[in-house]
C-alpha cells in the first residue's frame, strides 16, 4: 500500500519539483552573479549582497518590510480575535457578519488597493469626508507623504486580512468545549479571566498558524504598495519585494533582484521558524 500511495503522490511531487524547487534552485545561482537577463551570466560571489548592504534604499525598504510584517501581524490579528470573540456569540446576523468581513479576502489585493486609494486621495473620499463634518484640518495627503504612506499601506492590509485571522480564531473558539465554559461561570469566573485564564491559552494552537500565515503575508508586501505608491514618495514605502521587482524587470539587473529575493525569502524563513518555535513552546508551557 505504501508503495501505491507513493506512486499516487510522484506527479504532485514532480510538479513541485519542476516547478518550484528548480526555478529556487536557478534563483539562488543567479543572485552571486552579475546577469542582464540576455548575456552569459558572470559570477561575482558576494558582491551583489555588498551592494545591498551599502545601497540606502535596499536597506530602507528591508526596514520597511520588517515593520510592515511586524505590525501587520499585531494589527491583524488582534483585530481578527476580537472580531472572533464578537462573532462566537449566538447573534441573529452572525453568520452574514462572518461573510462580510470574510469577503475581502476573495478580492485580488491589487483591486481592493485601487480602491482604497481612491479614498485616500487627497481629493478622496476620506478627506472630503472629513470637511463636510467640520474637521478640515485634518485633512492630509496619506498616500504623498513620508510621514503616512507606509502606515496608510498597513491599515490597507490589516483591513483586508483581518477576516483571516478572524476564521481562524473562530475555528479555535468553536472547538472549545461548552463544558468549559460552564465550568468557569459556575466557579463565579469575570468574563476577563475567562478570557484571559481559559479562552485564550486554549486558542493558542490558532494563534500559532494565524501569526505564521499573516507574518508571511505581511513580509511578501508587493500589491498594495505597488497600486498605492509604487514605492514613493521619496523611497518611504518601498518594501524588498517591490525592489526585486524594479531591480529585475525595470532596471534589467537580475543578478541584483535575485539577491534580494534570496535576502527576503531567508528573512522570511528564519523570522517564521523562530517565531513558529517559539509559539510552539508556549503551547507547551499552557
Amino acid at each position: 500500500m505504501r508503495e501505491v500511495s507513493w506512486l499516487l503522490a510522484l506527479p504532485g511531487l514532480a510538479a513541485l519539483f519542476a516547478f518550484h524547487f528548480v526555478p529556487v534552485g536557478f534563483g539562488s545561482y543567479y543572485a552571486f552573479t552579475k546577469w542582464n537577463g540576455l548575456t552569459r551570466a558572470a559570477w561575482v560571489g558576494l558582491a551583489n549582497f555588498r551592494e545591498v548592504a551599502a545601497d540606502r534604499t535596499a536597506t530602507g525598504a528591508l526596514a520597511h518590510t520588517l515593520e510592515l510584517g511586524g505590525c501587520f501581524v499585531l494589527g491583524s490579528n488582534a483585530i481578527g480575535l476580537g472580531l472572533a470573540l464578537a462573532l462566537n456569540r449566538a447573534v441573529k446576523t452572525r453568520n452574514l457578519l462572518r461573510s462580510l468581513f470574510f469577503a475581502p479576502l476573495a478580492v485580488s489585493p491589487l483591486a481592493i488597493a485601487y480602491l482604497w486609494q481612491w479614498i485616500f486621495d487627497y481629493d478622496g473620499v476620506l478627506n472630503r469626508l472629513l470637511v463636510d463634518v467640520g474637521l478640515a484640518s485634518l485633512r492630509h495627503n496619506w498616500l504623498g507623504e513620508t510621514s503616512t504612506a507606509l502606515w496608510t499601506i498597513l491599515v490597507v492590509m490589516i483591513w483586508q486580512y483581518s477576516g483571516l485571522a478572524m476564521v481562524l480564531f473562530l475555528a479555535g473558539l468553536q472547538s472549545i468545549s461548552d463544558d468549559v465554559y460552564e465550568a468557569t461561570l459556575v466557579d463565579g469566573a469575570s468574563a476577563w479571566f475567562r478570557l484571559r485564564r481559559v479562552v485564550l491559552p486554549l486558542l493558542a494552537p490558532a494563534l500559532t498558524v494565524s501569526a505564521t500565515l499573516t507574518l508571511i503575508i505581511g513580509m511578501r508586501v508587493f500589491d498594495q504598495v505597488l497600486a498605492l505608491t509604487g514605492g514613493g514618495p521619496v523611497d518611504a514605502t518601498e518594501t524588498l519585494a517591490t525592489q526585486v521587482y524594479k531591480q529585475t524587470f525595470i532596471a534589467g539587473r537580475y543578478g541584483y533582484g535575485a539577491a534580494l529575493a534570496l535576502l527576503l525569502t531567508a528573512l522570511i524563513v528564519a523570522i517564521a521558524v523562530t517565531q513558529l518555535a517559539l509559539l510552539r513552546r508556549n503551547e507547551m508551557r499552557l
